[in-house]
């Protein structure tokens, strides 16, 4: 096959101004995501005297230094009233973790809570379609703290919904689903690593429950403690 040849001229002046130009809305996206994660940053200022890792540090530790990441949809949400802060708290993209390429998503806790969004649920959706259609092992880093009932939509719900019938269409294909809980996972972040192939819990820090002990206080009357309700530990030894 014969290379292909270009006409472009890269000396001239129309080339140097588009290069400017598209230079120009690169820098702006940048300054976006930048943005993203200084808002995360604010939120888990106290993370690291209780032994935890900001979310980004946490993917950054899980994939494979010398091989390329490819970054997904960073300004999902982006001037929606909901999703002020660009990403849907939601940190995704396509890497490698021990050689294997993966989809990967990590809920970015540090933006009010990791609590799941509309648009950080079509995010998490797109994401699973894509590991769907190319095979890729799906790797979840949950800390959520739920839905937003403060910003009720059915839409949200049903997006729910389909994130969960899609993590058992991936098993079903054979595709992996690997899920770490590190952190308190409430409600529909209890059902995602509830439905995985494979569960990793970091004792003394991961915690799935439907409802934590304040609203399980506040529904019936009964008092629990975080790690009795839905730690690493009750989960691995008791309820499987």
């Amino acid at each position: 096959m014969r290379p292909i040849e270009s006409a472009l001229d890269t000396s001239g002046a129309v080339f140097a101004a588009r290069r400017a130009a598209l230079e120009e809305k690169l820098a702006a996206l940048r300054a976006l995501e930048a943005g993203a994660a200084a808002a995360s940053a604010r939120g888990t200022a106290g993370w690291a005297a209780r032994g935890k890792l900001p979310p980004r540090e946490r993917l950054a530790r899980l994939l494979d230094a010398e091989r390329p990441f490819l970054p997904l949809m960073s300004l999902a949400g982006y001037g929606t009233e909901e999703d002020a802060v660009p990403g849907g708290a939601q940190l995704a993209g396509i890497g490698f973790v021990a050689g294997t390429r993966v989809m990967v998503v990590a809920t970015d806790a540090g933006i009010a809570g990791g609590a799941l969004s509309e648009m950080g649920n079509r995010k998490l959706l797109r994401c699973q379609e894509i590991a769907l259609e190319n095979r890729l092992p799906f790797l979840h880093l949950v800390e959520s703290a739920g839905a937003n009932l403060l910003k009720y939509r059915v839409e949200k719900f049903v997006n729910g919904g389909a994130i969960f019938r899609n993590l058992a269409r991936l098993s079903a294909a054979g595709i992996p689903v690997i899920t770490s809980v590190h952190g308190p996972s409430a409600a529909g972040g209890a059902y995602m690593p509830g439905l995985s192939d494979h569960v990793v819990m970091v004792e003394g820090q991961g915690r799935a429950y439907l409802a934590g002990p304040a609203l399980l206080r506040a529904a019936t009357g009964e008092q629990a403690e975080d790690e009795a309700l839905g730690g690493a530990g009750m989960h691995a030894r008791i309820s499987g």
